[in-house]
């Protein structure tokens, strides 16, 4: 089960927010009401393994389709056939998957620093500077042991990934910071986060790839320190329905390092 945030009309059209690693819904909280206010309804789950939603235990309970169809039961939930999908990192990943294995149900995908799956087997096969960058993904391969580094101090962990990872370090409060520490601590969250990646690396181009057909708007913060800028070039065989915006002076966390560019973004093409 999902634990999920709701807000706005219950008649307005639905908006699914899927946020990444190591983050929760809060992630969503300077786009939730902004959008709720201009009339959709908006959803923000704390997805599979995270935070207050269901832990199964196992990596394979962390495979991309398992992924993918809680966001479609998800959807199914609010009587809906259809709803817009924006998704950061990880929460990216499901969504440019859910596009590509359910058309009908997407209609429209936003996605916010999270690189197309064709294009990031692309770039670590043949970049360098990513194969650099993506040091992360194996390590994280390791068992037990990444738990124990990021579990020593979960609010270091925090202020590593959300204020060193950060061109705007005021962008995650005190606040902020603490709510999220609690997150990681939940009992197997950081075991549940890491499998996404472990499934991941397991099932590596076990997946084909089709175009995309729904409208697609990528914003892409150009100073990201994980995913460099070539991850954007070359999509328009895989998404012909593309607009791509660059967010400068903005690191990874685009949508609480700026969140006013990237609201104002995501309501003018949703």
């Amino acid at each position: 089960m999902l634990h999920a945030v709701i807000a706005g009309p219950r008649d307005g059209k639905l908006v699914v927010l899927l946020h990444g690693f190591p983050e929760n819904w809060w992630a969503w909280r300077r786009v939730l009401k902004p959008l709720a206010e201009a009339g959709y309804r908006v959803v923000a789950p704390d997805q599979r393994g995270y935070n207050l939603s269901d832990k199964p235990a196992g990596v394979h309970n962390y495979r991309l389709d398992a992924l993918v169809a809680d966001i479609r039961e998800l959807i199914r939930s609010f009587d809906r056939e259809r709803a817009i999908i924006v998704g950061h990192d990880w929460g990216g990943g499901v969504a440019w998957q859910l596009a590509m294995d359910y058309p009908d149900v997407v209609e429209k995908l936003v996605i916010i620093n999270a690189p197309h799956p064709a294009a990031f087997r692309r770039e670590l096969r043949e970049n360098p500077a990513q194969q650099q960058k993506s040091w992360y993904l194996a390590a994280f391969q390791l068992p037990w042991l990444p738990e124990w580094l990021l579990g020593q101090s979960p609010l270091t962990t925090a202020e590593i990934f959300f204020r060193k990872g950060a061109v705007n370090q005021d962008a995650y409060s005190s606040y902020d910071l603490h709510g999220l520490a609690v997150s990681l601590s939940q009992p197997g969250a950081l075991t549940a986060m890491l499998n996404w990646y472990r499934a991941a690396f397991r099932s590596a181009g076990a997946r084909p790839t089709v175009p995309i057909v729904a409208p697609t708007l990528l914003l892409w913060a150009e100073n990201d320190i994980a995913l460099g800028k070539s991850l954007t070039y070359g999509l328009e065989a895989w998404v012909p329905h593309l607009k791509i915006h660059y967010l400068t002076n903005c690191g990874h966390w685009a949508h609480n390092e700026a969140p006013e560019e990237v609201n104002a973004r995501l309501l003018e093409f949703i």
